[in-house]
């Protein structure tokens, strides 16, 4: 997972980046919903109920249609791209080709590529998939269980999400009482 520090790191460097707001769009997905980049690049203008905050996953990797809640930073960067980056197109998908034609939809690389560039240009040694893995801690150490865990990121198992969230044990040593006995 991505420490904060990071994580301020690669939004901050998403603006210096050929394609900003479609950047930042992308990383928010990843980074606040725990989107695949399958799911990314497959969502459409119409997948966002922008009155009632939400957003609808169709066709994920367990063949289900979700709806999700839209946090705030994620909805304004996704307003932000349609309104300002976006290219005029009859395209339905939201994301689509920044280079003629743009009447095309991107494919999973084009996500996989924008964000990995993203992390690269941002000194992050790490996968677009360790955005998942950020939210899963973040909610952990937030003191989410590991079933909200599952949920959030749509897991059938437990198991998968324990794989995900690991806790922040520096902070953990910092409040844990010592052991009865122990020097410490």
């Amino acid at each position: 997972a991505l420490t904060t520090e990071e994580v301020q790191r690669l939004l901050a460097g998403c603006e210096a980046r050929p394609t900003p707001l479609r950047l930042l769009a992308m990383v928010h997905l990843a980074l606040d919903l725990g989107l695949r980049v399958g799911e990314i690049a497959r969502l459409r203008v119409d997948d966002f109920d922008w009155r009632a905050g939400t957003a609808t996953l169709k066709g994920t990797k367990s063949k289900r249609q979700d709806v999700l809640p839209l946090p705030a930073a994620t909805g304004q960067a996704l307003a932000a791209y349609v309104m300002h980056e976006r290219p005029a197109t009859t395209q339905p998908s939201l994301f689509v080709r920044r280079l003629a034609p743009h009447d095309r939809p991107i494919g999973v690389d084009a996500v996989r590529c924008a964000i990995a560039d993203a992390l690269q240009h941002a000194g992050i040694a790490r996968a677009c998939h360790s955005l998942r893995h950020t939210l899963a801690c973040r909610l952990v150490n937030n003191g989410s269980s590991i079933k909200e865990v599952a949920d959030v990121l749509r897991h059938r198992s437990m198991n998968t999400s324990l794989i995900y969230a690991k806790l922040d044990m520096h902070a953990l040593a910092e409040v844990a009482m010592p052991w009865p006995g122990s020097v410490s």
